[in-house]
């Protein structure tokens, strides 16, 4: 079976987790610390290679880290915006794959996809991403700083 990195609704105590029906929880753990992590109108979080800011163009065929020249990421006045990628916390799950293709994916926001995601230990998981090219959204909202979704839910 798949382990598939959650940060969102799927985790413990949110709204998706039920669709897990059960599978087991192998790790609470972060990424490696490549990645930024936005707001989604505080409806949901979007991951993203931090080399692949949101609004930038894709760098194509250039290597996961190269950066794209000119790319601004959103909310570029908030702290922590524009820097380089952080470690985001989340939870590592072994799903069965019809589980992953009848329930979770379909209950997922059509602006994420299907990754693959670095751990902080080095290993590989599935996980949602923003989806690239990345889509207008116009209540984007780079969290990073918080280090993971429940963190910045519960912020004062």
């Amino acid at each position: 079976m798949p382990h598939m990195f959650l940060n969102g609704g799927g985790m413990r105590g949110g709204s998706l987790h039920h669709l897990l029906r059960g599978a087991p929880l192998v790790a609470e753990t972060t990424t490696a610390p490549l990645y930024r992590l936005y707001s989604v109108g505080d409806r949901y979080p979007a991951l993203q290679l931090a080399a692949r800011a949101p609004g930038a163009e894709s760098p194509g065929a250039e290597s996961p880290g190269a950066e794209s020249p000119g790319a601004e990421s959103p909310g570029a006045g908030a702290p922590g915006a524009g820097a380089g990628g952080a470690a985001i916390a989340g939870e590592v799950y072994d799903l069965p794959l019809d589980l992953l293709r009848d329930d979770l994916l379909p209950a997922e926001p059509p602006e994420l996809e299907l990754g693959v995601i670095k751990l902080a230990d080095g290993t590989a998981a599935l996980g949602m991403i923003l989806r690239r090219p990345c889509p207008s959204l116009d209540d984007l909202t780079d969290i990073t700083g918080f280090g993971g979704w429940r963190r910045y839910l519960t912020r004062d």
